[in-house]
């Protein structure tokens, strides 16, 4: 069981007030032989945070009222027993959050001012991130995917089929007779009925669409994660006609999706969405180096990497997920220490880099340490 991590869940870890907080990520196993180990190394990981809560300064009660929430979730039977792939929990004074994760994490303890959220990134970003749109005459279904989970969202009331749209008009009215010849002291006339396997009328299904794109566009409330339609593809040629939806992909999945369920519509949309972000973040990777090789736009050593994105000067960022770089920065000078070793007080460098891109409104990359393009333990492009 794997929970819908959103936007808007990683900005209020992001903007969260009160100190000190915890994160804790953990893999998890949806086996029972293998996931009867899973609360025992959770235990462990809470032992680690109080302890590192005393060490920088917390009284033991007040490390202890931290992690209780954490504690509360090792005498949860049924929690236990539906599990994803891996656990992210956020601990504060008064306040946690849960999520189980389609995606598994080496076993990480952060105490600090600010949540570690780059973990997370890797379900977030444009590389991982996109919705579909399954659209038939019967049924209406948007889903939100990542590279390794898909959720269906509630659309509300969003018309999820044709009759949806017809089901309050004078019935008399939406007969759609059209006058197909005149003569013989009468008029002929077609109906294109819905529903009865007969052709249904253009206007009533440039209608329906309009209003699909309508629910869809509240639903979504601007965000612009790219969107793969799936359908025959007279219906998706007049929703894309339609959608003011921005980045609507070329290719779809053809076809009636009504039959095909949440994990085969995951499936093959990621056989559209992979090329694409390939594509796009190797232009990406082109233009950092480039950049960098020329000697200006772009930045390769942590100092100067977390410095411009704290700065909002950050366009692009490529980051590791399963790297930490343990430091501060003074923010009335924005200096940045690094040391060798984690000490109090200390934050990834490279979670702040990534969350400071992206409150600038930049793009972030996730990638493995070995993928980072250029010298550096990260890159970015800088917009000045």
């Amino acid at each position: 069981m794997a929970d819908l991590l959103r936007g808007a869940d990683v900005r209020e870890l992001i903007e969260h007030q009160g100190v000190p907080v915890v994160s804790i990520y953990l893999p998890t196993h949806r086996t029972r032989t293998e996931r009867e180990q899973d609360p025992i190394r959770f235990k462990n990981l809470l032992d680690q945070a109080e302890s590192r809560l005393v060490a920088d300064g917390a009284r033991q009660a007040d490390a202890r009222a931290i992690v209780a929430a954490g504690r509360e979730l090792l005498d949860s039977g049924i929690f236990w027993s539906y599990l994803s792939d891996g656990l992210a929990v956020f601990l504060a004074p008064d306040w946690s959050r849960v999520y189980r994760l389609a995606l598994s994490f080496p076993d990480l303890v952060v105490v600090g001012d600010r949540f570690h959220v780059k973990p997370l990134l890797d379900l977030l970003t444009f590389d991982h991130r996109f919705f579909v749109l399954a659209l038939s005459q019967h049924s209406v279904r948007l889903l939100e995917g990542s590279r390794h989970d898909v959720q269906q969202i509630d659309l509300g009331d969003v018309p999820t089929s044709l009759d949806d749209v017809l089901k309050y008009d004078d019935l008399e009215k939406e007969q759609q007779f059209h006058v197909a010849g005149r003569g013989g002291g009468g008029a002929r006339a077609i109906f294109h009925g819905h529903g009865t396997g007969a052709e249904v009328d253009r206007v009533l299904l440039e209608r329906w669409v309009r209003a699909v794109d309508d629910g869809v566009q509240q639903v979504l409330a601007g965000q612009d994660a790219p969107l793969v339609l799936a359908g025959v593809g007279y219906e998706q040629a007049l929703f894309r006609g339609a959608t003011r939806h921005r980045r609507v992909l070329a290719d779809g999945i053809e076809g009636n999706p009504e039959q095909l369920s949440p994990e085969q519509l995951h499936d093959r949309a990621w056989q559209i969405v992979a090329p694409v972000v390939t594509a796009q973040r190797a232009a990406a990777a082109e233009r950092f180096l480039e950049s960098f090789g020329q000697g200006n736009g772009a930045a390769a050593d942590i100092e100067n990497v977390v410095a411009a994105a704290v700065m909002g000067r950050v366009d692009t960022l490529f980051v590791p997920t399963g790297t930490q770089i343990w430091g501060t920065i003074d923010p009335a000078t924005n200096t940045v220490v690094v040391n060798r070793e984690r000490q109090p007080g200390d934050e990834d460098l490279l979670d702040r880099a990534a969350v400071a891109t992206m409150a600038g409104a930049g793009t972030v990359h996730t990638v493995a340490a070995d993928d980072v393009p250029g010298p550096g333990p990260a890159a970015a492009i800088l917009r000045y």
